[in-house]
């Protein structure tokens, strides 16, 4: 019998073979170092125990205000691969945690193909029934219980957590009623991702150098939507033709930020503008010729400095 041969491979840490068979490493994709100089705490929880899935908190070492916003940070990985553990997600969130300043929540959720969409999705979801059952508890988490302050939630996603933050804002509507005591303000789209049969000007005059390119792009959506289905699934293309209308939808703010040498720029500014012909509250911010994922390849560039204000301008204008 022939032995197996490798069909896909993701970044070096996912490995797909002909048999079926699936191989991860237990390694980053990303071998930077992690900047933890003590100004942050982080610790573990279980949040979903029958998917054995955690989260990390993070809060500031030492905190001045009596109460701190909570904001979520959903990593990216094309719903294939990445980790609440990876060096450049914890780096990221070390910076969150300490310049917004805010209670940060990096959950984890089950990756394809193991497990297709909608898995990841309803993860996002039981990531925030564990802070409403947080919120509701005679004993939470003594972190949560400090500092937290339920009624001013952001959640913000980067690429494949983007794609979770929108289907999320999309199920809670405004106030996120369902959710009570915990009220979700407003979402942050870090380069969303967002997919659709017929390919975008940037998809299809994209460098194949860049870091997101054409062909991986492919390769994480045939790994992740559902099979027999393609990338005008309602999941992936969120204005496709068989996607619920979002009209009638009350959504509370978003904003979306996009990097102008990223593949999925024209995807996201289609999707800004679409909801903003329909009278959501919509920013769009675009860096002009950064990566996709500049922010958490190199968080302390002058760019990610800049997106850094302008996530903290936007916490602090919905947390009135």
């Amino acid at each position: 019998m022939a032995a197996p041969v490798e069909v896909d491979e993701c970044r070096g840490v996912l490995r797909v073979y002909s048999d079926g068979s699936i191989v991860r490493s237990s390694n980053p994709s990303f071998n930077v170092p992690v900047n933890d100089d003590g100004s942050v705490l982080w610790k573990d929880l279980l949040f979903d125990p029958i998917n054995d899935l955690h989260l990390r908190l993070y809060k500031p070492a030492d905190i001045s205000s009596p109460k701190l916003s909570v904001f979520f940070y959903i990593h990216g990985g094309g719903f294939c691969i990445g980790s609440r553990t990876w060096p450049n997600c914890q780096n990221y969130c070390f910076r969150l945690a300490s310049q917004l300043p805010a209670l940060v929540i990096s959950p984890d959720y089950r990756l394809a193909p193991e497990n297709r969409l909608p898995a990841a999705i309803d993860d996002g979801f039981a990531a925030l029934r564990w802070l409403q059952a947080q919120a509701e508890s005679d004993h939470p988490d003594p972190w949560l219980a400090d500092v937290a302050d339920f009624s001013r939630v952001f959640i913000s996603g980067d690429s494949a957590g983007g794609n979770i933050a929108h289907h999320l804002a999309v199920g809670l509507g405004l106030g996120s009623p369902e959710l009570a005591p915990v009220r979700v303000r407003g979402y942050v789209l870090l380069g969303p991702f967002f997919g659709g049969t017929v390919r975008t000007r940037s998809e299809a005059e994209g460098s194949k150098e860049a870091f997101l390119n054409l062909e991986l792009i492919d390769r994480f959506w045939r790994l992740s939507i559902p099979i027999g289905s393609d990338t005008d699934h309602p999941l992936v293309n969120v204005f496709g033709p068989t996607s619920r209308n979002l009209e009638a939808v009350e959504m509370d703010p978003i904003m979306v930020v996009v990097a102008g040498a990223d593949l999925l720029k024209d995807r996201a500014v289609e999707y800004a503008e679409e909801l903003k012909k329909q009278g959501k509250k919509i920013d769009l911010v675009e860096f002009e010729g950064k990566q996709h994922g500049f922010f958490t390849i190199d968080p302390n560039s002058e760019a990610s400095n800049q997106l850094m204000l302008l996530i903290n301008h936007f916490v602090a204008q919905h947390s009135l």
